[in-house]
């Protein structure tokens, strides 16, 4: 065979494989962003690009793989909705203490969910897998709550961070999002180990 048919065999190759790979990426850009909405986005912005928001988002589903994170029984389910009625109805004579009570509860329901109360920034990651569309709003109270603790939020901002923890809490006590996590984690690290084979 003559040099130049080696040559464009090899181009041939090349190419295909070329394609091969920004198809996996694509793939894998795609249901990342199904997976993660907002979160996505942020974390690009965080990370300066793309690939490095990919790579960390990645990595947050495999670490997130390896929890024990389990639904709450009814009876905690019940407990924890009467205790947060309790929260609620302390905001109105104490909002300042309703919202460190907020961040309380919210923390111990996570960690009767399994997922471990290391720093802030890593719980926030962890919870962003499983409810990628409250974390933020998770943040926003938290931060809420650290000027709470410095005296320095109003009573709007305490108002808000009361609204924040409502809507991770919901999501936390909400049965539902554990059966669809199983399929969402396969499918999400299906991606990662074809984007892996490619690049061998």
């Amino acid at each position: 065979m003559p040099t130049w048919a080696w040559i464009l065999i090899a181009i041939g190759v090349v190419v295909a494989a070329l394609a091969a790979f920004g198809a996996v990426t694509r793939r894998r850009t795609v249901r990342l962003r199904e997976r993660f909405g907002p979160e996505y986005d942020r974390t690009v912005e965080s990370r300066g690009g793309r690939r490095e928001a990919e790579a960390e988002l990645g990595s947050r589903v495999e670490r997130r793989e390896k929890l024990e994170i389990r639904p709450l029984s009814p009876e905690a389910r019940a407990r924890y909705q009467e205790a947060w009625l309790e929260v609620q109805a302390r905001f109105v004579d104490d909002p300042a203490a309703a919202v460190a009570g907020a961040d309380q509860l919210v923390g111990s329901v996570m960690s009767d969910r399994g997922y471990p109360l290391d720093d802030f920034e890593r719980r926030a990651e962890d919870i962003s897998v499983d409810h990628p569309q409250v974390v933020e709003r998770y943040r926003s109270a938290h931060g809420i709550a650290r000027k709470n603790a410095a005296g320095q939020a109003t009573t709007e901002d305490l108002r808000q961070a009361i609204q924040h923890y409502r809507a991770l809490f919901d999501d936390l006590l909400e049965p539902a999002e554990d059966q669809a996590l199983g399929r969402e984690t396969a499918e999400t690290n299906d991606t990662v180990r074809e984007e892996r084979a490619t690049r061998r």
